[in-house]
């Protein structure tokens, strides 16, 4: 039983680490980024040639993390940027987009699984139980992220520019915010996030041009009931990731993957606001 909660514990990071790119880009810009799951396998591919060039794993999640940001604001600029009026097509635009680096992917990496090293082998003991280094070392590094991300968006001028244009972009904009940029360095942070998500999660799986899907429903549910709002989206994965755990682990595995979306359908019906507003 000691290690299904730390598989509990360990999901939940996971999740949480998948979702927050996804959440910051929805927060700021009010865009559900379809591409999110494309952004992921980038970063696990990513992991896969950090290893295979000989370079040490401890490397890919900071050099995934950089090419993200930096595709991120390519894409900003160029695709998402001139759809700012018509919201819908960004949206369209992003899940165009995710097909179109799937479809590169699979064309230069073909339809199989690969590998990526892991920095951390084999396992430690914690509270008497022998446990999987690398998660327990991925679930720290959730909450380092969590208390980052906080920080940021609480303590400096970008996050007050940031939760100003969420309250209201147009004020925003007459108190001389640069929304414009505000826009641009949320979506490279998002993308960063994501690419850096995927080449942390690599290790543990595998990466195939398709990787990117499942997490990308997982992390949209999670968003969509946690708001704008770390503490809450750390709250619904610990939750819907615990439960997750439970069911694969008792019940069937098969059941255990649906778990996330059917619970957070249910909670959305009882309580349109989530754990925003619980």
């Amino acid at each position: 039983m000691g290690s299904v909660i730390f598989d509990i514990l360990t999901t939940a990071g996971i999740l949480f680490v998948v979702a927050s790119g996804l959440m910051i880009i929805l927060g700021v810009m009010k865009l559900l980024n379809f591409a999110h799951g494309a952004f992921l396998t980038a970063g696990g591919y990513a992991a896969y040639l950090t290893g295979a060039a000989g370079i040490s794993p401890w490397f890919s999640v900071p050099l995934a993390g950089i090419v993200g940001i930096v595709f991120g604001l390519l894409v900003e600029r160029t695709i998402i940027r001139p759809l700012y009026n018509r919201p819908l097509d960004a949206i369209l635009a992003t899940w165009g987009l995710g097909i179109v680096i799937s479809q590169i992917f699979a064309l230069t990496f073909g339809r199989g699984v690969q590998f990526a090293p892991s920095p951390l082998s084999g396992t430690i003991e914690v509270l008497g139980i022998e446990y999987s280094a690398y998660r327990l070392a991925v679930s720290a590094i959730a909450v380092l992220l969590a208390i980052a991300l906080i920080a940021l968006l609480s303590l400096t001028r970008f996050g007050l520019n940031a939760r100003a244009v969420i309250v209201n972009e147009n004020l925003a904009r007459g108190l001389g915010i640069d929304s414009t940029r505000v826009r641009a360095i949320t979506f490279g942070l998002g993308a960063g996030l994501a690419c850096a998500a995927g080449a942390l999660i690599t290790p543990l799986l595998s990466v195939d041009p398709n990787m990117g899907l499942p997490w990308l429903v997982n992390s949209f549910m999670l968003v969509l009931i946690s708001g704008v709002s770390f503490p809450s989206l750390l709250l619904a994965s610990l939750v819907l990731g615990g439960t997750q755990v439970l069911i694969s682990t008792f019940i069937s595995p098969i059941l255990g993957g649906m778990t996330i979306v059917v619970l957070a359908a249910m909670i959305l019906r009882l309580n349109p606001k989530g754990f925003s507003r619980a």
